[in-house]
């Protein structure tokens, strides 16, 4: 992944590899292989074990999958390969992974499901503050095939980028990344009674209302959960929690499952990294609910060591939108297929059989780890014991 890394620096256009980074240089935006003490603990490997095979199969809300690997809701992927959304869904299809559609995408949501054919997929939502246009979002989700609900919870507005400022570079307000706004008939209505033209008439205005609909800067309370409940028809999953309380509330509200994510380093700059609280949210709420994990994924160890830690599934992004920037939908297969040829050699070469095996896989970070990482901020001049983030 270290090579992908360093290729995709050299192919991708500056500006789109700042979207995709926002904050370069930020120790919150840096991928985990800059920062190898971000993933929590040691693999302890046993031996003499019967792993020559490796059962990696799992089940995630009534589906039956290859793998805990999830495609994460990576938006506005146009603008790394005109393959975009559909083509990574055809691959994930093809590979038996799990396709998580996002809101920011390019592509509708009808054209990702026929691209999908009979794969599992499911839908990420940026919630509107229009119960309408949220109402006809998961209506028109649910009616093509997508059966899981993640409600993205910490993106109601977008953070300050500084990169994605001094290029002057927000795809959505020129309509990049609007198509399912676009595209959807409540919005288009609503455009229509408010400004007396079709959205094709005025792409830039249409583009300011629907960046106002779903990064509005409102945020939501936990009792407006009771309308996605009525609504949707299907499991529910809150992505953005990191704090324990949280995940108990989510409980609380009666949903299916949760993602402990920081968005990738992209949202809250310094947020505490997604695995340190991942062991501690699994002991409040892992047996009342599903959790998730997304956030740093980038080799299969990474994803052991997620799953070890009370993960049930894992959401890559970042290296399969590598693999589609340099090589299109066939780069992001070819992405895909090597995290998942690496998690299935690592489980071998760990002595895991199976995924319930990875449980006891990772030891906590030691106290030598933690003079390390000790060491390691001061060195750079950050304090604290949650001083990093995944990205």
């Amino acid at each position: 992944m270290l090579r992908v890394e360093l290729v995709r620096r050299q192919q991708w256009m500056r500006i789109a590899w700042h979207s995709d980074n926002g904050r370069q240089g930020s120790p919150s935006e840096s991928p985990i292989i800059w920062q190898p003490l971000t993933i929590a603990g040691q693999m302890i490997p046993r031996m003499l074990r019967p792993t020559t095979h490796r059962d990696l199969r799992v089940e995630l809300f009534g589906h039956q999958l290859e793998s805990p690997l999830l495609i994460a809701p990576v938006g506005v992927q146009t603008i790394f390969h005109t393959d975009k959304e559909l083509g990574v869904a055809e691959v994930a299809t093809q590979i038996g992974v799990p396709y998580v559609l996002s809101t920011a995408s390019s592509s509708s949501i009808e054209d990702v499901a026929k691209a999908s054919g009979d794969g599992v997929r499911f839908f990420q939502l940026y919630w509107p503050q229009d119960d309408d246009i949220t109402v006809s979002l998961l209506r028109r989700a649910n009616s093509h095939g997508y059966s899981v609900l993640l409600v993205t919870l910490d993106t109601w507005t977008l953070s300050w980028r500084p990169a994605d400022l001094d290029n002057a570079y927000v795809p959505f307000a020129t309509g990049i990344g609007d198509q399912t706004g676009f595209s959807d008939p409540v919005f288009r209505r609503k455009f229509k009674e408010k400004h007396n033209m079709e959205v094709e008439d005025d792409i830039l205005q249409a583009s300011r209302d629907w960046e106002a609909t779903v990064f509005s800067g409102a945020a939501h309370t936990w009792e407006q959960l009771e309308l996605l409940k009525k609504e949707w028809d299907g499991p529910i999953v809150l992505k953005g929690i990191q704090h324990v309380e949280d995940a108990k509330m989510a409980v609380q509200a009666g949903m299916d499952g949760i993602v402990v994510s920081n968005h990738g380093g992209r949202q809250l700059d310094g947020a505490i990294a997604s695995l340190e609280v991942l062991p501690e949210i699994v002991e409040a709420v892992g047996d009342q609910l599903t959790v998730l994990f997304d956030s740093g994924i980038r080799t299969g160890v990474d994803i052991i060591k997620a799953l070890s830690l009370g993960a049930k599934g894992v959401l890559i992004g970042r290296p399969f939108v590598y693999g589609l920037a340099i090589g299109g939908k066939l780069g992001a297969r070819d992405a895909i297929r090597g995290l998942l040829a690496d998690l299935d050699q690592s489980m071998g070469l760990a002595g895991i059989q199976n995924i319930a095996d990875s449980e006891n896989a990772t030891e906590k970070i030691t106290k030598a780890n933690e003079q390390k990482k000790r060491a390691w901020n001061s060195n750079t001049g950050l304090t604290g014991p949650h001083s990093q983030s995944n990205a």
